[in-house]
Protein backbone atom coordinates (compact mmCIF):
# COMPACT_ATOMS: atom_id res chain seq x y z
CA UNK A 1 0.00 0.00 0.00
CA UNK A 2 1.45 3.23 -0.60
CA UNK A 3 -0.01 6.51 1.05
CA UNK A 4 -0.40 10.12 -0.52
CA UNK A 5 0.58 13.59 1.32
CA UNK A 6 0.24 16.83 -0.58
CA UNK A 7 3.01 18.87 0.19
CA UNK A 8 4.50 22.01 -2.01
CA UNK A 9 7.87 23.03 -3.46
CA UNK A 10 8.48 26.99 -3.85
CA UNK A 11 9.56 28.24 -7.23
CA UNK A 12 10.17 32.29 -6.41
CA UNK A 13 6.80 32.96 -4.06
CA UNK A 14 4.73 30.22 -6.51
CA UNK A 15 4.14 27.20 -4.54
CA UNK A 16 4.52 23.99 -6.71
CA UNK A 17 2.25 20.95 -5.59
CA UNK A 18 4.66 17.78 -4.03
CA UNK A 19 3.55 14.49 -4.37
CA UNK A 20 4.86 12.45 -1.01
CA UNK A 21 4.47 8.81 -1.68
CA UNK A 22 4.89 6.43 1.21
CA UNK A 23 5.39 2.80 0.57
CA UNK A 24 6.35 -0.34 3.50
CA UNK A 25 6.89 -3.21 2.39
CA UNK A 26 8.99 -6.43 2.68
CA UNK A 27 12.71 -6.65 1.87
CA UNK A 28 15.58 -5.13 4.32
CA UNK A 29 14.97 -2.42 6.85
CA UNK A 30 15.66 0.83 4.93
CA UNK A 31 14.58 4.51 5.31
CA UNK A 32 15.31 5.78 1.79
CA UNK A 33 14.11 9.28 0.76
CA UNK A 34 14.28 9.19 -2.99
CA UNK A 35 13.22 12.33 -5.58
CA UNK A 36 16.25 14.89 -6.11
CA UNK A 37 15.66 15.88 -2.36
CA UNK A 38 18.34 18.21 -0.84
CA UNK A 39 20.83 17.60 2.49
CA UNK A 40 17.61 19.24 4.50
CA UNK A 41 15.39 16.88 2.85
CA UNK A 42 17.80 13.67 3.14
CA UNK A 43 18.33 14.68 6.63
CA UNK A 44 14.89 13.93 7.18
CA UNK A 45 15.18 10.67 8.28
CA UNK A 46 16.37 10.81 11.75
CA UNK A 47 13.99 13.70 12.78
CA UNK A 48 11.03 11.73 10.79
CA UNK A 49 12.45 8.84 13.27
CA UNK A 50 12.72 10.51 16.61
CA UNK A 51 9.80 12.79 16.54
CA UNK A 52 8.37 9.55 15.96
CA UNK A 53 9.38 7.27 18.54
CA UNK A 54 9.02 10.53 20.84
CA UNK A 55 5.09 10.18 20.26
CA UNK A 56 4.89 6.91 21.46
CA UNK A 57 5.37 5.46 17.83
CA UNK A 58 7.98 3.18 16.11
CA UNK A 59 8.76 2.15 12.56
CA UNK A 60 7.87 -0.84 11.65
CA UNK A 61 11.13 -3.00 10.51
CA UNK A 62 10.55 -2.99 7.47
CA UNK A 63 11.83 -1.17 3.96
CA UNK A 64 10.43 2.20 3.51
CA UNK A 65 10.48 4.16 0.60
CA UNK A 66 9.90 7.77 0.44
CA UNK A 67 8.97 9.44 -3.12
CA UNK A 68 8.62 12.61 -3.37
CA UNK A 69 7.06 13.66 -7.11
CA UNK A 70 7.78 15.13 -9.48
CA UNK A 71 11.27 13.39 -9.40
CA UNK A 72 12.76 16.01 -11.47
CA UNK A 73 11.76 19.01 -9.10
CA UNK A 74 14.43 19.57 -7.11
CA UNK A 75 13.24 19.61 -3.25
CA UNK A 76 15.15 21.77 -0.40
CA UNK A 77 14.35 22.68 3.04
CA UNK A 78 13.00 21.24 5.91
CA UNK A 79 9.41 21.91 5.59
CA UNK A 80 8.75 17.97 4.16
CA UNK A 81 9.88 16.37 7.86
CA UNK A 82 6.06 16.63 8.80
CA UNK A 83 4.32 15.75 5.03
CA UNK A 84 6.92 12.75 5.44
CA UNK A 85 5.49 11.76 8.88
CA UNK A 86 2.01 12.09 8.34
CA UNK A 87 2.68 9.38 5.09
CA UNK A 88 4.14 7.28 7.34
CA UNK A 89 1.44 7.81 10.20
CA UNK A 90 -1.30 7.28 7.38
CA UNK A 91 0.59 4.38 5.80
CA UNK A 92 0.97 2.58 9.26
CA UNK A 93 -3.39 3.49 10.00
CA UNK A 94 -2.52 5.93 12.91
CA UNK A 95 -4.13 8.23 11.02
CA UNK A 96 -7.28 7.80 8.24
CA UNK A 97 -5.28 8.17 4.89
CA UNK A 98 -8.33 9.56 2.91
CA UNK A 99 -8.85 12.45 5.48
CA UNK A 100 -4.93 13.10 5.25
CA UNK A 101 -5.65 13.71 1.15
CA UNK A 102 -7.52 16.84 1.92
CA UNK A 103 -4.96 18.82 3.08
CA UNK A 104 -2.09 20.49 2.08
CA UNK A 105 1.17 19.78 4.30
CA UNK A 106 4.20 21.42 5.53
CA UNK A 107 6.36 22.12 8.80
CA UNK A 108 9.81 20.88 10.35
CA UNK A 109 9.87 18.19 13.15
CA UNK A 110 12.03 18.59 16.14
CA UNK A 111 13.45 15.40 17.83
CA UNK A 112 11.04 15.39 20.73
CA UNK A 113 7.54 15.48 18.18
CA UNK A 114 6.82 19.00 18.28
CA UNK A 115 6.39 21.17 15.07
CA UNK A 116 8.81 23.60 14.52
CA UNK A 117 7.84 27.12 12.05
CA UNK A 118 8.89 27.02 8.69
CA UNK A 119 9.23 29.93 5.82
CA UNK A 120 6.89 30.17 3.09
CA UNK A 121 3.57 29.74 5.13
CA UNK A 122 1.27 31.94 3.43
CA UNK A 123 2.19 31.23 -0.27
CA UNK A 124 1.53 27.22 0.75
CA UNK A 125 -1.71 28.44 1.99
CA UNK A 126 -2.65 30.34 -1.06
CA UNK A 127 -1.25 27.29 -3.44
CA UNK A 128 -3.71 24.82 -1.14
CA UNK A 129 -6.92 27.38 -1.22
CA UNK A 130 -6.42 27.26 -5.15
CA UNK A 131 -6.46 23.59 -5.00
CA UNK A 132 -9.65 23.77 -2.79
CA UNK A 133 -7.75 21.97 0.08
CA UNK A 134 -7.12 22.45 3.65
CA UNK A 135 -3.76 23.08 5.11
CA UNK A 136 -1.80 21.28 8.05
CA UNK A 137 0.96 23.53 9.17
CA UNK A 138 2.76 24.58 12.58
CA UNK A 139 0.93 26.15 15.53
CA UNK A 140 3.03 29.16 15.02
CA UNK A 141 2.55 29.88 11.42
CA UNK A 142 -1.61 29.61 11.98
CA UNK A 143 -2.20 33.35 12.66
CA UNK A 144 -0.32 34.00 8.76
CA UNK A 145 -2.15 31.09 6.90
CA UNK A 146 -5.14 32.70 8.01
CA UNK A 147 -4.98 35.78 5.56
CA UNK A 148 -5.07 33.06 3.09
CA UNK A 149 -8.59 32.22 3.00
CA UNK A 150 -11.38 32.78 5.47
CA UNK A 151 -13.00 29.35 4.18
CA UNK A 152 -10.38 27.07 4.26
CA UNK A 153 -9.88 23.98 6.67
CA UNK A 154 -6.47 25.14 8.29
CA UNK A 155 -4.76 22.74 11.26
CA UNK A 156 -2.27 24.23 13.19
CA UNK A 157 -1.10 21.78 15.77
CA UNK A 158 1.86 21.91 18.21
CA UNK A 159 3.05 18.16 17.96
CA UNK A 160 2.15 15.19 16.04
CA UNK A 161 0.23 13.54 19.12
CA UNK A 162 -2.09 16.55 19.14
CA UNK A 163 -2.43 16.30 15.03
CA UNK A 164 -3.28 12.39 15.60
CA UNK A 165 -5.53 13.27 18.65
CA UNK A 166 -7.71 15.47 16.23
CA UNK A 167 -8.06 13.14 13.27
CA UNK A 168 -8.40 10.45 16.01
CA UNK A 169 -11.66 12.62 17.47
CA UNK A 170 -10.26 13.01 21.31
CA UNK A 171 -8.92 16.32 20.60
CA UNK A 172 -9.76 19.22 18.56
CA UNK A 173 -7.88 21.83 16.98
CA UNK A 174 -9.68 25.21 16.58
CA UNK A 175 -8.53 27.04 13.45
CA UNK A 176 -6.05 29.65 13.72
CA UNK A 177 -7.15 33.96 13.58
CA UNK A 178 -5.08 35.96 11.18
CA UNK A 179 -3.23 38.23 13.49
CA UNK A 180 -1.95 41.81 12.77
CA UNK A 181 1.95 43.04 13.85
CA UNK A 182 1.61 45.89 15.95
CA UNK A 183 3.50 48.67 14.54
CA UNK A 184 5.45 49.86 17.95
CA UNK A 185 7.06 53.22 17.66
CA UNK A 186 5.48 55.88 15.20
CA UNK A 187 7.54 56.62 12.30
CA UNK A 188 9.92 59.35 11.92
CA UNK A 189 7.96 62.80 10.99
CA UNK A 190 8.93 65.14 8.18
CA UNK A 191 8.30 67.78 11.10
CA UNK A 192 11.72 66.93 12.25
CA UNK A 193 13.67 68.12 9.29
CA UNK A 194 14.18 72.03 9.47
CA UNK A 195 15.56 74.01 6.22
CA UNK A 196 15.86 71.94 3.42
CA UNK A 197 12.24 72.57 1.72
CA UNK A 198 13.03 72.05 -1.71
CA UNK A 199 14.13 68.72 -0.79
CA UNK A 200 10.83 68.14 0.72
CA UNK A 201 9.13 69.23 -1.85
CA UNK A 202 10.75 66.91 -4.10
CA UNK A 203 10.77 64.03 -0.93
CA UNK A 204 6.54 64.75 -1.01
CA UNK A 205 6.42 64.31 -5.36
CA UNK A 206 8.41 60.98 -5.29
CA UNK A 207 5.42 59.55 -3.03
CA UNK A 208 3.27 61.34 -4.83
CA UNK A 209 4.22 59.47 -7.87
CA UNK A 210 6.18 56.21 -6.65
CA UNK A 211 9.37 57.94 -8.30
CA UNK A 212 13.00 57.22 -8.12
CA UNK A 213 14.82 59.77 -6.29
CA UNK A 214 18.59 60.59 -5.46
CA UNK A 215 19.93 63.45 -2.79
CA UNK A 216 23.48 65.19 -3.84
CA UNK A 217 25.09 66.96 -0.82
CA UNK A 218 27.54 67.17 1.61
CA UNK A 219 27.77 65.11 4.78
CA UNK A 220 25.15 66.61 7.39
CA UNK A 221 22.38 68.27 5.36
CA UNK A 222 20.17 65.73 6.05
CA UNK A 223 19.96 63.25 3.13
CA UNK A 224 19.63 60.51 5.31
CA UNK A 225 16.85 61.68 7.58
CA UNK A 226 14.87 62.84 5.02
CA UNK A 227 15.16 59.11 3.60
CA UNK A 228 13.77 57.81 6.15
CA UNK A 229 10.70 59.82 6.75
CA UNK A 230 9.70 58.65 3.60
CA UNK A 231 7.55 55.73 4.85
CA UNK A 232 5.70 58.25 7.01
CA UNK A 233 3.88 59.92 4.23
CA UNK A 234 3.12 57.10 2.02
CA UNK A 235 -0.15 55.55 1.90
CA UNK A 236 -0.51 52.23 4.02
CA UNK A 237 -0.84 49.21 2.08
CA UNK A 238 -3.87 47.80 0.67
CA UNK A 239 -5.00 44.14 1.60
CA UNK A 240 -4.03 43.15 -1.73
CA UNK A 241 -0.81 44.34 -1.59
CA UNK A 242 -0.51 43.10 1.80
CA UNK A 243 -0.88 39.78 0.48
CA UNK A 244 1.91 41.10 -2.29
CA UNK A 245 4.12 42.30 0.32
CA UNK A 246 3.62 39.46 2.96
CA UNK A 247 4.11 36.35 0.45
CA UNK A 248 7.99 37.82 -0.06
CA UNK A 249 8.40 38.02 3.16
CA UNK A 250 7.15 34.69 4.19
CA UNK A 251 9.30 32.65 1.54
CA UNK A 252 12.37 34.52 3.30
CA UNK A 253 11.28 34.06 6.96
CA UNK A 254 10.85 37.31 8.10
CA UNK A 255 7.00 36.99 9.15
CA UNK A 256 7.33 37.18 12.79
CA UNK A 257 4.94 35.00 14.51
CA UNK A 258 2.98 34.72 11.48
CA UNK A 259 2.02 38.15 12.07
CA UNK A 260 1.50 40.57 9.03
CA UNK A 261 1.97 44.48 8.89
CA UNK A 262 0.47 47.34 6.65
CA UNK A 263 3.51 49.24 6.68
CA UNK A 264 5.41 49.49 3.66
CA UNK A 265 8.87 48.37 3.49
CA UNK A 266 11.65 50.00 4.16
CA UNK A 267 15.07 48.45 3.28
CA UNK A 268 18.44 50.30 3.55
CA UNK A 269 20.92 47.71 2.73
CA UNK A 270 24.47 48.49 3.70
CA UNK A 271 27.08 49.44 1.02
CA UNK A 272 29.32 46.16 1.10
CA UNK A 273 25.99 43.95 0.18
CA UNK A 274 26.81 41.56 -2.55
CA UNK A 275 24.86 41.53 -5.93
CA UNK A 276 23.29 37.80 -4.40
CA UNK A 277 21.87 40.03 -1.58
CA UNK A 278 20.62 42.97 -3.55
CA UNK A 279 18.81 40.90 -6.41
CA UNK A 280 18.83 37.62 -4.89
CA UNK A 281 20.37 34.27 -5.71
CA UNK A 282 22.39 31.70 -3.84
CA UNK A 283 22.75 28.13 -3.86
CA UNK A 284 19.37 27.98 -2.68
CA UNK A 285 17.60 30.37 -4.44
CA UNK A 286 16.44 33.35 -1.56
CA UNK A 287 14.50 36.62 -2.45
CA UNK A 288 17.55 39.83 -2.18
CA UNK A 289 16.87 43.37 -0.72
CA UNK A 290 15.28 44.54 -4.34
CA UNK A 291 12.42 41.74 -3.64
CA UNK A 292 12.30 42.54 -0.01
CA UNK A 293 11.52 46.26 -0.53
CA UNK A 294 8.58 45.41 -3.31
CA UNK A 295 5.54 47.98 -2.69
CA UNK A 296 8.07 49.52 -0.35
CA UNK A 297 11.17 51.69 -0.34
CA UNK A 298 14.86 50.66 -1.37
CA UNK A 299 17.51 52.90 0.53
CA UNK A 300 20.90 53.08 -0.81
CA UNK A 301 22.79 55.19 1.28
CA UNK A 302 26.28 56.58 0.08
CA UNK A 303 25.58 55.45 -3.20
CA UNK A 304 28.75 55.12 -5.09
CA UNK A 305 30.18 52.90 -2.44
CA UNK A 306 28.49 50.89 -3.50
CA UNK A 307 29.96 48.19 -5.81
CA UNK A 308 29.38 49.38 -9.57
CA UNK A 309 28.40 45.65 -10.82
CA UNK A 310 26.04 45.50 -7.81
CA UNK A 311 24.30 49.06 -9.09
CA UNK A 312 24.40 47.49 -12.74
CA UNK A 313 22.41 44.57 -11.64
CA UNK A 314 19.61 47.01 -10.48
CA UNK A 315 19.02 48.19 -14.24
CA UNK A 316 16.57 45.03 -15.09
CA UNK A 317 14.22 45.42 -11.88
CA UNK A 318 14.02 48.79 -12.04
CA UNK A 319 12.96 48.58 -15.33
CA UNK A 320 10.87 45.14 -15.18
CA UNK A 321 9.58 45.03 -11.41
CA UNK A 322 11.15 41.77 -11.14
CA UNK A 323 14.25 39.99 -10.07
CA UNK A 324 14.60 37.06 -12.28
CA UNK A 325 17.65 34.91 -10.70
CA UNK A 326 18.91 31.82 -13.44
CA UNK A 327 21.38 29.32 -12.84
CA UNK A 328 22.34 26.25 -14.36
CA UNK A 329 19.94 24.41 -11.77
CA UNK A 330 17.10 26.49 -11.31
CA UNK A 331 15.53 29.80 -12.52
CA UNK A 332 12.84 32.22 -10.13
CA UNK A 333 11.67 35.07 -10.57
CA UNK A 334 10.36 37.43 -7.54
CA UNK A 335 8.69 40.63 -7.50
CA UNK A 336 10.36 43.72 -7.20
CA UNK A 337 8.27 46.79 -7.63
CA UNK A 338 10.12 49.28 -4.86
CA UNK A 339 10.92 52.93 -5.17
CA UNK A 340 14.70 53.72 -5.09
CA UNK A 341 16.05 56.18 -3.00
CA UNK A 342 19.71 56.93 -3.14
CA UNK A 343 21.63 59.57 -1.29
CA UNK A 344 25.37 60.40 -2.15
CA UNK A 345 28.30 63.14 -1.12
CA UNK A 346 29.53 64.54 -4.36
CA UNK A 347 33.13 63.73 -4.09
CA UNK A 348 35.26 61.63 -1.27
CA UNK A 349 35.60 64.25 0.71
CA UNK A 350 32.29 65.30 0.38
CA UNK A 351 32.07 69.20 -0.25
CA UNK A 352 32.60 69.73 -3.64
CA UNK A 353 30.70 72.70 -4.58
CA UNK A 354 29.99 74.08 -1.06
CA UNK A 355 30.59 77.52 -1.11
CA UNK A 356 33.74 78.56 0.62
CA UNK A 357 35.17 74.75 0.44
CA UNK A 358 38.16 74.02 -1.38
CA UNK A 359 38.26 70.07 -2.70
CA UNK A 360 41.56 68.79 -2.31
CA UNK A 361 42.08 67.32 -5.35
CA UNK A 362 39.92 69.50 -6.97
CA UNK A 363 37.33 68.33 -9.76
CA UNK A 364 39.28 65.12 -10.19
CA UNK A 365 38.18 64.37 -7.16
CA UNK A 366 34.02 64.72 -7.72
CA UNK A 367 34.97 62.96 -11.00
CA UNK A 368 36.45 60.10 -9.85
CA UNK A 369 34.11 59.19 -7.23
CA UNK A 370 30.92 59.76 -9.44
CA UNK A 371 32.29 58.54 -12.58
CA UNK A 372 30.97 54.97 -10.09
CA UNK A 373 27.74 55.61 -11.20
CA UNK A 374 26.85 54.40 -15.10
CA UNK A 375 25.25 56.29 -17.14
CA UNK A 376 22.39 54.00 -17.91
CA UNK A 377 21.66 53.59 -13.81
CA UNK A 378 21.56 57.47 -13.33
CA UNK A 379 19.37 57.60 -16.67
CA UNK A 380 16.61 55.75 -14.72
CA UNK A 381 16.63 58.35 -11.54
CA UNK A 382 13.23 60.33 -12.21
CA UNK A 383 14.48 62.99 -9.99
CA UNK A 384 17.62 64.57 -9.21
CA UNK A 385 18.10 67.59 -6.05
CA UNK A 386 20.53 69.08 -4.59
CA UNK A 387 20.77 68.82 -1.02
CA UNK A 388 22.71 71.97 0.46
CA UNK A 389 24.61 72.29 4.10
CA UNK A 390 21.96 73.31 6.66
CA UNK A 391 23.02 76.64 8.46
CA UNK A 392 23.14 77.20 11.70
CA UNK A 393 19.93 79.90 11.04
CA UNK A 394 17.96 77.16 9.68
CA UNK A 395 18.68 75.21 12.84
CA UNK A 396 17.52 78.03 15.44
CA UNK A 397 14.26 78.20 13.67
CA UNK A 398 11.39 76.89 15.07
CA UNK A 399 10.00 73.31 14.07
CA UNK A 400 7.83 73.70 10.61
CA UNK A 401 4.22 73.86 10.97
CA UNK A 402 3.94 71.23 8.56
CA UNK A 403 4.38 67.83 9.09
CA UNK A 404 4.48 63.92 7.61
CA UNK A 405 0.55 64.01 8.25
CA UNK A 406 0.36 66.94 6.14
CA UNK A 407 2.32 65.64 3.46
CA UNK A 408 0.53 62.13 3.87
CA UNK A 409 -3.03 63.44 3.27
CA UNK A 410 -1.36 65.35 -0.08
CA UNK A 411 0.55 62.24 -1.01
CA UNK A 412 -3.01 60.29 -0.71
CA UNK A 413 -5.03 62.56 -2.36
CA UNK A 414 -2.62 62.49 -5.43
CA UNK A 415 -2.46 58.56 -5.73
CA UNK A 416 -6.43 58.64 -5.10
CA UNK A 417 -6.44 60.29 -8.17
CA UNK A 418 -4.12 58.05 -10.19
CA UNK A 419 -5.32 54.79 -9.09
CA UNK A 420 -9.31 56.61 -10.61
CA UNK A 421 -8.12 57.20 -13.82
CA UNK A 422 -5.73 54.01 -14.17
CA UNK A 423 -9.46 51.68 -13.14
CA UNK A 424 -11.33 53.91 -15.50
CA UNK A 425 -8.37 52.92 -18.22
CA UNK A 426 -8.38 49.04 -17.21
CA UNK A 427 -4.94 49.39 -16.56
CA UNK A 428 -2.70 47.38 -13.50
CA UNK A 429 -0.89 50.15 -12.94
CA UNK A 430 -1.15 51.87 -8.99
CA UNK A 431 1.28 54.65 -10.00
CA UNK A 432 2.47 57.15 -12.49
CA UNK A 433 6.12 55.94 -12.18
CA UNK A 434 4.70 52.04 -13.29
CA UNK A 435 3.60 53.36 -16.86
CA UNK A 436 4.13 52.15 -20.13
CA UNK A 437 5.48 54.89 -22.71
CA UNK A 438 2.70 54.45 -24.67
CA UNK A 439 0.37 54.71 -21.63
CA UNK A 440 2.16 58.23 -20.58
CA UNK A 441 2.04 59.30 -23.55
CA UNK A 442 -2.04 58.88 -23.23
CA UNK A 443 -2.36 60.52 -20.01
CA UNK A 444 0.35 63.07 -19.72
CA UNK A 445 -0.37 64.61 -23.30
CA UNK A 446 0.98 68.29 -22.42
CA UNK A 447 -0.90 71.52 -23.76
CA UNK A 448 1.04 73.46 -26.79
CA UNK A 449 3.26 75.29 -25.05
CA UNK A 450 4.37 72.57 -22.86
CA UNK A 451 5.03 70.70 -25.68
CA UNK A 452 6.82 73.11 -26.99
CA UNK A 453 8.94 73.50 -23.97
CA UNK A 454 9.24 69.57 -23.83
CA UNK A 455 10.51 69.25 -27.29
CA UNK A 456 13.19 72.45 -26.77
CA UNK A 457 14.69 71.11 -23.77
CA UNK A 458 15.08 67.25 -24.80
CA UNK A 459 17.06 68.33 -27.62
CA UNK A 460 19.52 70.59 -25.29
CA UNK A 461 19.38 68.43 -22.32
CA UNK A 462 19.47 64.88 -25.04
CA UNK A 463 17.30 63.14 -23.15
CA UNK A 464 17.12 59.50 -23.90
CA UNK A 465 13.48 58.07 -24.57
CA UNK A 466 13.32 56.69 -21.40
CA UNK A 467 14.01 60.09 -20.07
CA UNK A 468 12.05 61.78 -22.37
CA UNK A 469 9.38 59.55 -20.93
CA UNK A 470 10.24 59.98 -17.22
CA UNK A 471 9.80 63.92 -17.48
CA UNK A 472 6.18 63.04 -18.49
CA UNK A 473 5.76 60.82 -15.41
CA UNK A 474 6.60 63.26 -13.03
CA UNK A 475 5.28 66.37 -14.90
CA UNK A 476 1.71 63.80 -14.80
CA UNK A 477 2.70 63.61 -10.80
CA UNK A 478 3.20 67.41 -10.32
CA UNK A 479 -0.29 68.51 -12.46
CA UNK A 480 -1.80 65.09 -10.16
CA UNK A 481 -0.73 67.12 -7.01
CA UNK A 482 -2.40 70.32 -8.41
CA UNK A 483 -5.91 68.76 -9.55
CA UNK A 484 -4.81 69.50 -13.20
CA UNK A 485 -6.32 67.47 -16.11
CA UNK A 486 -3.72 68.59 -18.39
CA UNK A 487 0.07 68.91 -18.00
CA UNK A 488 1.11 72.49 -18.48
CA UNK A 489 4.18 74.30 -19.36
CA UNK A 490 5.05 75.23 -15.22
CA UNK A 491 4.49 71.11 -15.08
CA UNK A 492 7.39 69.93 -17.39
CA UNK A 493 9.62 73.06 -16.31
CA UNK A 494 9.18 72.15 -13.22
CA UNK A 495 9.92 68.26 -13.93
CA UNK A 496 12.95 68.95 -16.07
CA UNK A 497 14.39 70.76 -13.36
CA UNK A 498 14.55 67.37 -11.75
CA UNK A 499 15.77 66.02 -14.37
CA UNK A 500 18.98 68.29 -14.64
CA UNK A 501 22.23 66.63 -12.73
CA UNK A 502 22.89 70.04 -10.90
CA UNK A 503 25.85 71.53 -9.96
CA UNK A 504 26.96 69.02 -7.60
CA UNK A 505 26.50 65.63 -9.81
CA UNK A 506 27.24 67.19 -13.30
CA UNK A 507 30.54 65.46 -14.06
CA UNK A 508 28.75 62.12 -14.12
CA UNK A 509 26.06 63.25 -15.89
Amino acid sequence: MVSHVTTVAFQGVEAVPVDVQVQIGPGAVAFTIVGLPDKAVAESRERVRSALIASGLSLPPRRITVNLAPADLPKEGSHYDLPIAVGLMAAMGVVPADQVLDYVVLGELSLDGTIAPVAGVLPAAIGANALSKGLICPSACGPEAAWASGDMAILAPRSLIALANHFKGTQVLSRPDPKVREDGAPLPDLADVKGQETAKRALEIAAAGGHNLLMVGPPGSGKSMLAQRLPSILPPLSPRELLEVSMVQSIAGQLGEGRLSARRPFRAPHHSASTAAMVGGGVRARPGEVSLAHLGVLFLDELPEFAPPVLDALREPLETARAVIARANHRVSYPALFQLVCAMNPCRCGYYGEPGHQCRRGDRCAADYQTRLSGPFLDRIDVRIDVPAVTASDLAMPAPAEGSREAALRVAAARDVQRARFAGLGVPARTNAECGPRLIEEIAAPDAEGARLLRDAADAMHLSARGYHRVLKVARTLADMEGAATVGRLHLAESLAYRQAGPRLALAA
